[in-house]
């Protein structure tokens, strides 16, 4: 039995509400149970200088953690002076996921920066974050089109992540903190809306796994994908 008393396959619940930032060119707030992570993007009218004169553009991603969205305070890494390293693999995730549904060619030589903002967490919120960012992202290129900066739509696919894991023993979907924190194994799955894989973390926390294991996780992960998806469609209307 999980802790949260889900069925192995079962989600928890997702809501996406767009236009929540009234200066960001997209923006959503999204919410998988009590992991809730607003996100927005930004078009900027230049890419970054290693793409001068390509004709390409670029779509980064940047993450971070509300002091408190956590069961205790984090001190704030601006106050640090860095970035922990969590936080520069989970935004370089978010960047990579998202430019994997881009036509950077039909963007063209412009920069959509995605920013991440995990208000609350509990468990799976780098997926949150591409989930989400992936909806800022088009209601952005919604933008660009719309006032005819760009003629074809940039946008090839949906982007959806979430995590599966090993826990008790069992294969589950969506995996809270208190089963992230106790899984034997966890992972991490992106896909297109077409169910096409882009990224795929797995890694034995506690116990190694089996073939057999492996592909139940990839069964829920595909199951959790076309929900995310369906969510994301809901979202936009």
């Amino acid at each position: 039995m999980r802790p949260s008393g889900r069925q192995l396959n079962e989600m928890r619940s997702i809501s996406i509400e767009t236009g929540v930032m009234k200066h960001a060119e997209g923006s959503c707030l999204i919410k998988m149970g009590e992991t809730h992570v607003l996100c927005s993007a930004t078009i900027e009218d230049r890419a970054p200088s290693f793409l001068k004169n390509t004709g390409l553009g670029w779509v980064t991603a940047e993450y971070g953690m509300l002091p408190r969205a956590t069961n205790s305070r984090n001190r704030r890494e601006a106050a640090a002076g860095k970035q922990t390293g969590r936080t520069q693999e989970i935004q370089r995730l978010i960047g990579r996921a998202l430019r994997a549904g881009v036509d950077r060619s039909a963007l063209g030589e412009r920069q959509i920066v995605v920013d991440c903002d995990v208000i609350q967490a509990d468990g799976g919120t780098r997926c949150a974050s591409i989930t989400g960012g992936w909806v800022a992202l088009r209601l952005a290129m919604n933008q660009l089109i719309k006032i005819g900066t760009i003629v074809s739509d940039p946008m090839v696919d949906h982007v959806a992540a979430i995590s599966c894991g090993i826990y008790a023993g069992q294969a589950i979907l969506d995996l809270d903190y208190d089963e992230d924190s106790n899984a034997g194994t966890d992972g991490n799955f992106i896909m297109t809306g077409s169910g096409r894989m882009i990224e795929v973390q797995m890694s034995a926390e506690g116990a190694t796994f089996s073939r057999d294991e492996m592909n139940a996780l990839l069964d829920h992960a595909e199951t959790g994908a076309r929900l995310l998806v369906a969510a994301q469609k809901a979202a936009l209307g």
